[in-house]
């Protein structure tokens, strides 16, 4: 499948990315790739980089009959191009239906060669896929929205054929151009965001402070043990080897015991021969603060939980390289471990997306 010039690049430049991507770590594994045209490209990009998701974008002419294409030759020349907005996205943030949405959310699909003020068929409405399974999703999303309207849906669901790079000017244009010609009310991606909420895996997002409110100390006396009273109130340690986990390798969360914030995953534990549990990282970073500690004539990184503000352990930087080279060196007693088959049935199934 021809597309022109190579997809990330506009006149041998590697394009910035978005703020998103700079950052969020994206994994590869999660992002995908879909062609979206609705009128100017100009609107139409500057609208879809504001999408949460969203990880890059690039403007060029699709599925026409001639062979790099000038912005000229598609706007005055029968090329059967389209302007169009290569759009990567990261799926664990947005799903191409919640994309989609976004996409109808500011196109008028039942008009023929025209957006707003634009006319042509440069600017009629698309969704062009390169994954065979996205032209369910993009058909599916037709069929719901023609149920609002009376006239039959214009934008085409069809597979790419071919897509060239737009000039460098017309690539981010409004981020240049800031007063230049948008057809689109950009506020609405704005709005959009809202309704989507946080992604089905974005973990930092779904796992709230508010949720997990910190007893009042009569009640943590009630509730622990004095081991777990000790180390999470009073910063003391257990003994080596002597406690639960050190030795658990089982599939599951570690929770804080005071709170039940999800603060660590078996999937980042790790045999480190101390006698403690020990993890190269919590399950987001969000969950854990970091403190001096200079009991002992000591000078070490105290780590806490965020929420209930218990005392967990510290952190050092002998960890395995591979995983970012720290060691999170917790107290058993500090925390609790939930197997895996039982997140559902304790309200963490939102995190089994870490172990995929």
């Amino acid at each position: 499948m021809p597309t022109g010039q190579a997809d990330m690049m506009v006149n041998g430049k590697e394009k910035d990315m978005t703020t998103e991507q700079e950052n969020r770590k994206v994994s590869e594994k999660d992002l995908h790739t879909i062609y979206l045209a609705g009128g100017c490209f100009w609107g139409m990009e500057a609208y879809v980089k504001r999408l949460p998701g969203v990880s890059s974008t690039d403007v060029g002419y699709a599925n026409g009959n001639t062979e790099n294409p000038t912005y000229e030759e598609v706007c005055h020349n029968n090329t059967g191009h389209v302007e169009t907005v290569k759009v990567v996205y990261d799926t664990s943030r947005i799903s191409t239906d919640m994309l989609l949405d976004g996409f109808f959310k500011v196109v008028d699909p039942i008009s023929v060669n025209r957006q707003g003020n634009d006319r042509g068929c440069q600017y009629r409405s698309g969704i062009y896929y390169v994954d065979e399974a996205d032209k369910t999703v993009a058909e599916a999303a037709v069929t719901r929205l023609q149920k609002k309207y009376k006239s039959m849906i214009a934008t085409e669901v069809l597979p790419l054929d071919n897509f060239y790079m737009a000039e460098e000017y017309h690539q981010d244009y409004l981020d240049k151009n800031p007063g230049g010609y948008c057809h689109i009310n950009l506020n609405e991606a704005d709005e959009f965001a809202k309704e989507c909420g946080p992604g089905p895996n974005d973990v930092a997002a779904l796992i709230k402070t508010e949720d997990y409110p910190a007893p009042s100390d009569a009640e943590l006396k009630e509730k622990l043990t004095d081991i777990q009273y000790r180390v999470t109130q009073k910063g003391d340690t257990e003994r080596p080897y002597a406690n639960d986990y050190a030795d658990n390798f089982e599939k599951g969360i570690y929770v804080d015991i005071v709170t039940g914030e999800p603060l660590f995953s078996s999937a980042d534990k790790f045999e480190s021969g101390c006698g403690w549990p020990s993890f190269s990282k919590p399950v987001v970073d969000e969950v854990v603060k970091e403190n001096q500690d200079s009991s002992f004539n000591m000078l070490r990184t105290e780590v806490r939980s965020r929420a209930g503000d218990s005392h967990l352990g510290h952190v050092f930087n002998d960890g395995p390289e591979e995983s970012g080279g720290l060691r999170y060196c917790i107290n058993s007693a500090s925390i609790r471990f939930i197997p895996y088959d039982r997140l559902e049935a304790e309200g963490y199934g939102f995190l089994k997306s870490i172990f995929n």
